[in-house]
């Protein structure tokens, strides 16, 4: 039942929604007449897919609740700087509702059953090689970084986050047992590094980068190994 509503809602949301869709209900909210088009079309294909009449009160649900989420959504997005937040708060709402929706006749024991099958140690290891390790280097490397002279034409945060992209790609290297890949990965830095650093022949950047780089890799490193063993 969940993968039906989960497909009918990526069909709905993505496959079949134009970008002029998006773009009218942007400019004119709740009087969009896309808007309503887009939850009946929500609505058909949920019917479509589970393919059962009696369902109806279900596909209705999902209908009426989108209808709300998006609206929500609608009217909030100006409110936040960084656009993609209201689009994923929505996508997660929905995810919830199409959860409760699949579940709904014994929603406490599924949902027990989800928890008890969720591996909590991987959790806390995706969690830690995200925003924990990059709070911990940016603590270990607060005395080098007032030291240099950071390219202040770089992206916001776009050090921090290729950090903590590249983290998860190394813990998941060592939980496919996958070792060579960060020897891949760690090259792979080094030649997009490599022109930047040749650029500004910057002794005390390229040191600063190459210790951040040691130190993440080292935390995801420990993270992954700790997962290992633990699990």
């Amino acid at each position: 039942m969940f993968t039906k509503l989960l497909l009918a809602h990526l069909i709905g949301d993505f496959l079949l929604q134009p970008n002029r869709w998006v773009i009218h209900k942007e400019a004119n909210r709740a009087a969009s007449k896309y808007l309503y088009y887009h939850v009946l079309l929500h609505f058909l294909v949920t019917m479509i897919l589970l393919w059962d009449l009696s369902y109806w009160n279900i596909a209705l649900v999902i209908a009426v609740s989108h209808y709300v989420i998006d609206l929500a959504k609608l009217y909030t997005t100006p409110l936040f700087k960084l656009k993609s937040i209201p689009f994923f708060i929505d996508q997660a709402l929905h995810l919830v509702v199409l959860y409760v929706c699949a579940y709904y006749e014994n929603l406490p024991e599924h949902t027990i059953a989800l928890f008890e099958k969720l591996d909590w140690p991987l959790a806390t290891a995706l969690i830690f090689v995200t925003f924990p390790a990059a709070i911990i280097m940016g603590k270990l490397l607060e005395a080098m970084s007032d030291k240099i002279e950071l390219d202040h034409k770089s992206l916001p945060n776009a050090g921090k986050y290729i950090g903590i992209i590249e983290r998860l790609f190394v813990l998941m290297f060592i939980i496919l047992d996958r070792w060579e890949a960060i020897g891949l990965l760690i090259a792979a830095k080094s030649v997009f590094r490599f022109n930047d650093l040749k650029e500004s022949n910057n002794r005390k950047l390229t040191e600063y980068i190459l210790i951040g780089t040691l130190l993440s890799f080292g935390l995801a490193i420990i993270a992954g190994v700790v997962y290992i063993n633990v699990r």
